[in-house]
């Protein structure tokens, strides 16, 4: 069982969900219960599933958490890309910027939790 909160995939991931919080919050409210929520929610997975593989007993369950939160990374990524498309915010690009290092950084972890053969 690791600490979730000293890992920097873990504190990037969450300072991430902040970021999209203050971006969704430009979005119209007509998109509240659509793009608003769909985003909030696949940002709120990556941190979130990394924290719950971390509260498990072997690495190929944190390894299998930390898969589930790099699909979630690139749920949110594809989201962003269309909200930019539509609504010509910014600020999107340099979130995605942050997302393809947090998407490597979780690459790099989840290979050095696999066994080596």
């Amino acid at each position: 069982m690791r600490n979730f909160r000293e890992l920097d995939i873990w504190k990037r991931s969450f300072d991430l969900v902040i970021r999209i919080y203050k971006i969704t919050r430009l979005l119209p409210s007509d998109e509240k219960f659509c793009l608003v929520s769909q985003i909030n929610r696949s940002a709120i997975s990556i941190p979130s599933n990394i924290a719950e593989g971390c509260g498990r007993n072997t690495n190929s369950d944190l390894c299998r958490f930390v898969d589930i939160a790099l699909g979630s990374s690139f749920e949110l990524e594809t989201q962003l890309l269309l909200t930019k498309e539509l609504y010509a915010i910014e600020e999107i690009s340099g979130v995605v910027s942050e997302l393809h290092e947090i998407q490597k950084m979780m690459n790099s972890f989840k290979k050095y939790l696999k066994p080596k053969a």
